[in-house]
């Protein structure tokens, strides 16, 4: 049994994400499912939402965007410096088929939650059984 979805190859992504850490930063996501829905969310705190593309297609949610670096101070004052800039993008294989025309993406103090209805042949349908005949 994999804990992967079906068609996701871990090398595959970890080459991607290797290739996209150079031109900025790879968002972490958590991502869950419930009976009528795929949820996607992802910490992307200082980024403006209206600097952030959200597409569903064949089955893979695309995150891209890009986040600015303040130029308040001088590279040479900084100790540390962890924060990532640039641009982003990170592609998610989703568990269930989905309808991604009705995706819905809402963002609140820094965290994006994007929520896609499942498609009927995703969802669970519990079937009751009728005994006849005692």
């Amino acid at each position: 049994m994999s804990l992967l979805p079906k068609n996701q190859n871990p090398l595959e992504d970890l080459d991607r994400g290797l290739m996209d850490l150079s031109k900025g930063f790879i968002p972490a996501v958590d991502v869950y499912e419930n009976a009528g829905d795929v949820v996607v969310e992802t910490a992307l705190a200082g980024v403006d939402p209206k600097d952030v593309e959200v597409t569903v297609e064949g089955g893979v949610l695309t995150l891209r965007g890009k986040t600015e670096h303040r130029k308040e101070v001088d590279e040479k004052d900084y100790l540390y410096k962890e924060v990532r800039y640039g641009a982003f993008q990170r592609k998610i294989a989703l568990p269930a088929p989905v309808i991604g025309e009705k995706a819905e993406a809402t963002s609140e103090h820094g965290l994006l939650r994007i929520t896609i209805p499942k498609a009927e042949e995703g969802k669970k349908k519990e079937i009751k059984i009728e005994v006849k005949g005692k």
